[in-house]
């Protein structure tokens, strides 16, 4: 069975686990790092020199990396929608993953660790507000480009939606003052009422 090292309130563990559990394959969930810790072991670091989760292990065969890990899943299952049979359509999915990572991941994890990880005394505003303001603008970008599909690559959900929509979950749900962009909102919900989204992404932020 392929393992998964890390703890469930990453949302980079988040992202591996929604997606196993949608296309099918059983994966068996470690708890690693954070308040677990174990991720800066010899053991550990032997799989993943980071030192960061998560960590995928299948047989002798270790990778790391959340977007290329969901790559791997979708890929070794080989069914569409998940992993699509078109080259440009997986070169789409491949765009937002790395949209994702390049345009956005900063701003939301600033917003994350000000809001949630931060006492309201220790907090830089400005750092946030900032943060708050560029992530609107990136947002909205998908929103736009929502207008006419129901998901990232079109009318089915696709690993390409996997990294935004884990992301997702924290922009709807953190307590600040956000735009209305009805598009991404309309998707957003698609993928709340999906059951292994609500049981690996809607998790207590923490």
């Amino acid at each position: 069975m392929i393992q998964i090292l890390g703890r469930p309130n990453s949302i980079n563990v988040q992202k591996v686990m929604w997606c196993a559990a949608e296309i099918g394959i059983s994966v068996e969930r470690n708890d690693i790092g954070g308040a677990f810790g174990g991720n800066n072991t010899d053991a550990y670091l032997a799989k993943n020199p980071n030192g960061v989760v998560p960590t995928l292990v299948d047989g002798d065969f270790f990778l790391w990396e959340s977007n290329a890990i969901v790559r791997y899943l979708c890929e070794r299952q080989g069914a569409a929608p998940w992993f699509p049979q078109s080259l440009h359509d997986r070169a789409h999915c491949n765009q937002w993953m790395d949209w994702y990572l390049t345009s956005l991941h900063a701003s939301m994890t600033t917003i994350f660790w000000q809001l949630i990880r931060t006492i309201d005394e220790d907090r830089d505003h400005a750092a946030l507000n900032g943060a708050i303001e560029k992530a609107s603008v990136t947002w909205a970008l998908l929103d736009t480009h929502l207008q006419s599909r129901d998901f990232v690559t079109g009318d089915e959900l696709t690993m390409g939606d996997v990294p935004v929509g884990c992301s997702a979950y924290r922009w709807h749900t953190m307590d600040f003052d956000r735009p209305e962009l009805p598009n991404l909102k309309r998707w957003w919900d698609r993928l709340a009422a999906r059951d292994a989204y609500q049981q690996h992404v809607m998790l207590p932020l923490t």
